[in-house]
This record gives structure tokens, sequence and C-alpha cells, in this order.
């Protein structure tokens, strides 16, 4: 086929007018700044705050596609929301500090712990969420997803103190709640019964509520499901139904031995 062909039928199949990738290397640009800004001790915050408003209008044109819709205001509401922000990671952080017996200070869960991080842009992501601008914060969140193996959407909510251990594998869904001072562990599911377009606007994932720890690969589903307060769900465990508090749920494993006479 002549090249010209070619070419002419790849630019006849590109539907998507609004759909440029720079806007997905930009938002990782925006998003490293952003997490530098808050917490590196070393970057200047009054000039990154210039810079940061920079970038995110560069977002705002690319990513802004309703042209009744007051875009340009969000960056100064979002700006307001990131010294709350700053205080609930910090919490996070210490939560981290108390509760792993193999953090070595502080300063290292902000530098290397995949958990911190992937809570981290969450947050940052949630209150852009929260204002109605729903790309961006997607991008945050898949950003933090492809390097810690954390899976957040950005419309969740999560209360103060959250630990997340381990990290690779945790998939948090987008009407999940969780309360405060919950720990969890790696490849835990907090997910939906059933996956259908027309659910778009119900709730469809748990509620996990204070002082819950959910162990290893447990998977919790459903809108309606509630963990009470104060229980502990085991490893492996399968949850589609509500906990009452103060309750411990564990997986029961099927053990064989094998032997000379029933070896096969």
């Amino acid at each position: 086929m002549d090249k010209s062909i070619i070419i002419k039928k790849i630019i006849e199949n590109k539907k998507q007018p609004n759909l440029r990738y720079r806007l997905k290397r930009n938002v990782e640009d925006f998003t490293d700044l952003l997490f530098l800004t808050l917490f590196d001790i070393e970057t200047p915050v009054e000039q990154n705050i210039e810079s940061l408003e920079i970038q995110f209008d560069a977002l705002i044109n690319l990513a802004c596609w309703d042209v009744e819709k007051p875009c340009a205001k969000i960056w100064g509401n979002y700006l307001a929301t990131l010294p709350a922000v700053l205080e609930k990671l910090n919490l996070d952080a210490e939560a981290i500090v108390s509760c792993d017996p193999a953090s070595l200070s502080i300063e290292e869960v902000y530098m290397a712990y995949p958990g911190f991080y992937a809570i981290a842009i969450y947050r940052l992501a949630h209150e852009l969420y929260n204002k109605g601008f729903p790309l961006v914060p997607r991008l945050m969140t898949e950003y933090a997803h492809r390097q810690t193996g954390v899976d957040i959407n950005p419309g969740a909510h999560i209360g103060k103190s959250f630990f997340i251990d381990h990290a690779t594998g945790v998939v948090i869904g987008e009407t999940a709640i969780i309360k405060n001072n919950v720990k969890i562990y790696q490849g835990v599911t907090l997910g939906a019964l059933y996956v259908a377009k027309h659910l778009e606007r119900t709730k469809r994932h748990p509620t996990i509520e204070d002082n819950v720890t959910i162990y290893a690969n447990a998977t919790i589903l459903g809108g309606e499901t509630i963990v009470g307060e104060n229980s502990v769900i085991g490893g492996n465990a399968w949850v589609t139904s509500s906990v009452p508090a103060n309750s411990t749920v564990f997986h029961n494993p099927q053990i064989k031995i094998k032997t000379s006479t029933n070896a096969s």
C-alpha cells in the first residue's frame, strides 16, 4: 500500500480531538514539583508556587474542554487546600513510623515508602477531584500507580492517619470510604461487587470504619459493605457483606499433608 494512503487512513482514524499525550507528561512534571514543594526542605516554596501556577495554567488549557466551566478559578481554590493536605500527610507519615517496626526514621518514610507516596499523590489529587476537574487528578494517581503499584482512585474518601504497608497491588475504588487510623497491607482490594456502566453514580465500594486493620490480599467488595470499627480482616479473606464492630474475619485454608500412602 502506498505510504501516503497509509498516512491518510491513520489521520482519518485519529478521532479524539482532545487527546494530547503531552497533557500526561505535563501532569507528571506538575506532580513531581508539587511533591517536592511540600516536602523537600531545599525546595523554595514561594518560587515553586509561582512555577506550579504556570504549569497548572498549561494543564487547564489542555484539559478544560468545557468552555462554560470556570477552570481558571480552580488554582486559587486548590492552593488554599494545600496546608491542610500537608497536615494530613504528616499524620500519615507519623502513623507509619508508629506502626511499622522496620521504619528507621520519619525521613525514610517520606523518601522510601511507596505506600506513603501513593497516599500523598492521592490526597493532592483528591482535592482537585473535589473541584470538579477530574482528568488531571486521575492522571496524577495513575502516575503514582505506575511507580508504586498502588491504585487509589482520586474520588475515594480517606480519613486521617492512613497506613499502607508494602503497598504493591493495593486497589481502592472511586466510592470507597476509609475513616481514621486504618491500616492495610499489600494486595488489598476495596472494590465493587458488579461492574456495569449504569452504576456510575452509585456507591459501589465499601466503607471501612475507624481503627480497622486489613491484612494482605484481602478483598472487600460492595457499596453496602461496612467493616465496623476496631475490626481485623485477615489475609486472603473475601468479604461481601458487612462486618460488625470489634470483629475478626479470617480465611481458613484447607491443608493436605502428603504421606507415603496418600501422596499423588
